[in-house]
């Protein structure tokens, strides 16, 4: 018994490092019956650690990070930590993503007025499996995330639905809720 305990402790010791270490907090986020969840958190990003469910937890599709927080849908479950504010470099070397919320320096030039830099939300359909764009401007530096799938027919990025710095388009009989954070 004594030898068993001491090996769980150890095992304890050697896995919990990884997270704490690091010196970031742990939030626990999941979607019960499949239903589109938000977690508050304070941050501007987030990080999968550890899958907990069956269902697939994929950034952009079944969860990500918003203004509104950390949020999680069909029935992804997951513990979350808060993306490194100095930037992000993917593993094994390649680019870098600048923290969240820079901006490069002002040289002049034209800039959007003010609140432009925010969150649309809007419904967007593909009747009869047609293919429709709908028009938003996203601009340079912002994206479109798939918030609530309300079709029968699947609703995947880059095969059903995608988006550019002009709007939504979908096909195949996909349609949705999304989310577009709008920035310059």
């Amino acid at each position: 018994m004594g030898v068993a305990a001491g090996l769980m402790a150890g095992l304890l010791w050697v896995a919990a490092p990884a997270v704490h270490a690091q010196g970031r907090d742990q939030v626990r986020c999941g979607s019960d019956d499949g239903r589109f969840t938000r977690c508050q958190v304070p941050w501007r990003d987030a990080e999968m650690i550890r899958q907990e469910s069956n269902s697939p937890c994929i950034r952009g599709r079944t969860w990500g990070v918003d203004r509104g927080g950390l949020w999680v849908d069909q029935g992804c479950r997951a513990q979350f930590v808060e993306m490194g504010g100095g930037g992000y470099r993917p593993p094994g070397g390649g680019g870098y993503y600048p923290p969240p919320g820079y901006r490069p320096p002002d040289n002049g030039g034209w800039r959007p007025g003010p609140d432009w830099d925010r969150e649309i939300r809007l419904q967007c359909e593909s009747n009869d499996k047609q293919y429709h764009f709908c028009q938003v401007d996203v601009g340079g530096r912002g994206n479109a995330v798939l918030l609530r799938q309300l079709s029968g027919s699947p609703c995947e990025q880059g095969y059903s639905w995608g988006w550019n710095r002009a709007g939504v388009w979908v096909s195949k009989g996909c349609r949705g809720l999304f989310s577009v954070n709008r920035r310059w």
